[in-house]
């Protein structure tokens, strides 16, 4: 089984907003040279906000390289260093104009492993308290509550595709059923 490769050069394409692009020069364990692109992420959040009578809060938003408005748990970008709790209860407050009395780790998930370095965090809010959404500039979204069990549901009929949001409604759903 291959365990490792060597970098032995590393070129940065693009400097962007939110990513990076490199293009890396590797020594594979047999000795082979290949090229490697991948993304610079700085990673980010995701939070599934399950209300007392199991209501689950989404965003909606419209997403541009899709071209079209996607349902999905409240979410957002770390900064560089920052601890992904913190950035998760801001995003919830942004997004859904609520604070939560728990927030519970529920993992991460590396949703493009092949050429991308983000890791995103999941947490389960619950105790929830809600006051005004506080959006960042630029930022357009509808806030959905639904049943938990309904988002389990379209998650599985494949209705959400979105991997955070299919992870995380998941992942919320089987721990509040004792199922992990």
């Amino acid at each position: 089984m291959y365990q490792k490769e060597k970098a032995l050069s590393s070129e940065q394409l693009f400097d962007g907003i939110v990513v990076k692009l490199f293009r890396d020069d590797v020594e594979l364990e047999n000795g082979e040279k290949a090229v490697r692109e991948y993304v610079k992420h700085p990673g980010g959040v995701c939070v599934a906000a399950v209300d007392d009578d199991e209501n689950i809060y989404m965003v909606e938003q419209f997403r541009y390289p899709f071209g079209k408005a996607l349902t999905e748990v409240p979410a957002g970008k770390l900064e560089y260093g920052e601890d992904p709790a913190q950035c998760g209860r801001r995003e919830l407050k942004e997004e859904v104009g609520a604070v939560a009395d728990s927030f519970e780790y529920l993992g991460c998930l590396y949703p493009t492993v092949a050429y991308d370095t983000e890791i995103i965090h999941m947490f389960l809010a619950r105790g929830l308290h809600f006051g005004e959404q506080h959006l960042d500039d630029g930022e357009f979204l509808d806030v959905k509550k639904m049943p938990l069990k309904e988002a389990y549901k379209l998650v599985m009929e494949n209705k959400m595709p979105d991997a955070k949001t299919q992870m995380a409604v998941m992942k919320a759903y089987l721990k509040l059923h004792g199922e992990v």
